[in-house]
């Protein structure tokens, strides 16, 4: 089990970017997959971006996301992040971190075990 501390939410005006932080606790975080997903207001959680375990050579990023949001890690600060550009206000949601031991990086909310708290992020129009 991995406990995950996500940071760096807020709010920002469309087209602005942020930069989303993941702070995870265990000698063994090298070993998982992590994930972003999001709920926004009345909506199903949704995947948004999920990286491997290891070195994080795949990814795997939601349609809606792909060219603007970009996942990376660093094992050595047990840490995942998210870097969001071009932010639109349908990016508005909670964001949450979540990992997972898997031989692949799975889309499905269900597949993640361990979560963090979530951090809310809103994009003004």
């Amino acid at each position: 089990q991995v406990q995950l501390v996500e940071s760096g939410g807020g709010q920002v005006q469309a087209g602005g970017s942020l930069r989303l932080s993941c702070a995870a606790s265990g000698r063994t975080f090298s070993s998982y997959n992590m994930a972003w997903l999001r709920q926004a207001p009345g909506k199903e959680r949704e995947f948004v971006v999920g990286i491997d375990d290891g070195s994080g050579t795949n990814t795997r990023y939601a349609d809606s996301v792909k060219g603007r949001f970009t996942v990376s890690r660093d094992n050595a600060k047990n840490t995942v992040y998210l870097q969001m550009n071009s932010l639109k206000a349908e990016d508005t949601a909670v964001y949450y971190c979540a990992a997972a031991i898997l031989p692949y990086v799975s889309i499905v909310a269900g597949a993640y075990r361990d979560w963090g708290q979530g951090t809310q992020v809103t994009v003004s129009s």
